[in-house]
């Protein structure tokens, strides 16, 4: 059994991380850059959020890939560099929070249309996980997370992708963000029966619009899966902008709050952020969930 695997069946609520992207620029990097060219240009900085979210009190972290295939990176002429890219965004994490702290491989969308609506093809896109997902385990994660999908296609091609190269556990994740939907119009009830038919390890719902929208989407998973392993990494409210400066209104408290909420309310096992949260936020959902 994995270590991924031995956490997730411990009986406790294992505490994911927050944003890597609005952290990172926090850090300084320049709006409009790839996370991804830090982990070749600025390896102290990755380190450091890493080690900020651990010390938080997150259980594992996402390694700083979330658009690390060849077809996103490409638009930063850094399609050359996938594996070494992503090789090292998962060297840095490890060096960064040591092995108490589970490594998540991140893999996001392509950022692309798949056929008949775009022009990338679903055997181009698994191709394209295939080669990011060997080159993070090659890099010592523990697991991966396939986050943010709207459309199940490329969702199963990343999930194809991934066990074409790796033995190791899979968590995959939908962005509801569409009056209750993805964008691509999938409502949480069949994304929750086409994902378990794709025999992943956990499934779950990330960023969207509002907490209480994708608790509702998870309770819905819930509800049609009763025995599924379900995550939430949930943004920190809808941001806007202030004096020039992308802001989130929901306080680490509330987050705190809602946290309990998904585990009380739709049974999640792993409970994190996404855009807009921080250690900050972190450390006070950890202080309320590894307290019950």
């Amino acid at each position: 059994m994995s270590k991924f695997t031995e956490a997730l069946h411990a009986g406790k609520v294992l505490i994911a991380d927050g944003a890597n992207g609005t952290m990172l620029q926090k850090l300084g990097l320049p709006p409009g850059t790839a996370p991804e060219r830090w982990n070749l240009e600025n390896p102290d900085g990755v380190r450091a959020l890493h080690r900020m979210y651990a010390e938080a009190g997150s259980d594992m972290v996402l390694t700083n890939t979330f658009g690390g295939t060849a077809v996103r990176l490409k638009r930063e002429n850094l399609d050359d560099k996938v594996v070494e890219i992503n090789q090292a965004a998962a060297t840095l994490a490890r060096e960064a929070v040591g092995d108490g702290v589970i490594v998540l491989g991140d893999i996001g969308p392509t950022g692309e249309l798949l056929e008949p609506l775009g022009s990338l093809t679903f055997e181009e896109a698994k191709a394209a996980f295939a080669q990011q997902a060997q080159a993070l385990a090659a890099g010592g994660v523990d697991a991966f997370l396939i986050e943010t999908m709207s459309d199940l296609e490329e969702m199963r091609a990343a999930v194809e992708g991934v066990k074409a190269v790796t033995d190791l556990p899979v968590m995959a994740s939908m962005s509801f963000d569409t009056k209750g939907r993805t964008m691509m119009g999938v409502k949480p009830e069949r994304a929750a029966k086409a994902l378990d038919a794709m025999q992943v390890d956990v499934i779950g719902a990330n960023c969207g619009r509002t907490l209480s929208e994708t608790l509702e989407a998870v309770t819905a998973m819930r509800a049609v899966l009763p025995d599924a392993m379900i995550l939430a990494k949930p943004n920190a409210g809808l941001p806007h902008t202030t004096g020039g400066e992308l802001v989130y209104d929901v306080t680490p408290e509330v987050m705190a709050e809602y946290a309990q909420r998904f585990v009380e309310e739709a049974g999640v096992v792993v409970f994190g952020g996404c855009c807009g949260s921080t250690p900050e936020h972190i450390k006070a959902i950890a202080a309320v969930l590894k307290r019950s």
